[in-house]
């Protein structure tokens, strides 16, 4: 999971490193972004750090590889891309609202898959964590982010996660007993009782139910 949190970090910084070469007109659709190689020295991380990273920009459909020629800026005007990398650096405070709340549902919506998919004795590892004096909450809602089993709202929420802590936003003190509500519930299988938990968690009374 450190690593996987590494890169997200890698991600973090290659976008900046587009954005700025975008809006400084060094960079046009069609272009040709720096090798891994180029990245990695700039960014002093690893090149698989480095290619994780760029596919996961490519996932989002911001650069395409073509094969033998290298990776190259996607056709960014008839898909903002100038207007979502700005969002998503964060220039304002509707951005910020805008991430935080994109990652509070990431996190309910996987909460409920991962009421339908997680298997007996899978909570154990979460139940011993929050007693843990080194209890994180980014590693517990990674580990219910993987028994949701879904790879891309993983690497969505890994991204605003790090978006999201850059922010400095206060955010209420833990509190074990919120925890353990919440994987009673999950424990339980029981939908309105493990979103009520969360809800709990963050303070969420005026997030409505989409459902």
């Amino acid at each position: 999971m450190n690593v996987s949190l590494q890169s997200s970090k890698v991600y973090i910084e290659i976008v900046k490193q587009l954005r700025e070469m975008i809006t400084n007109n060094r960079l046009k659709p069609g272009d040709r972004i720096p090798s891994e190689r180029e990245l990695s020295e700039r960014l002093n991380a690893g090149r698989s750090s480095v290619r994780e990273a760029l596919r996961a920009l490519e996932l989002l459909g911001l650069i395409e590889t073509r094969r033998g020629e290298g990776t190259f800026v996607r056709d960014f005007r008839g898909h903002q891309l100038v207007q979502l990398l700005s969002t998503f650096i964060l220039q304002d405070e509707k951005a910020k609202q805008d991430v935080a709340e994109t990652k509070y549902f990431i996190e309910m919506d996987c909460l409920r898959l991962a009421l339908v998919r997680l298997e007996e004795n899978s909570l154990q590892l979460l139940k011993d964590k929050i007693h843990h004096v080194n209890f994180s909450e980014d590693e517990f809602f990674y580990r219910i982010i993987e028994l949701a089993d879904n790879h891309l709202f993983l690497r969505i929420w890994i991204i605003l996660k790090d978006y999201y802590r850059s922010l400095y936003i206060d955010e209420p003190q833990f509190v074990k007993a919120d925890y353990v509500h919440l994987l009673r519930g999950l424990e339980e299988k029981d939908v309105d009782k493990t979103v009520n938990a969360y809800r709990k968690l963050r303070n969420l009374s005026i997030l409505t139910d989409t459902n």
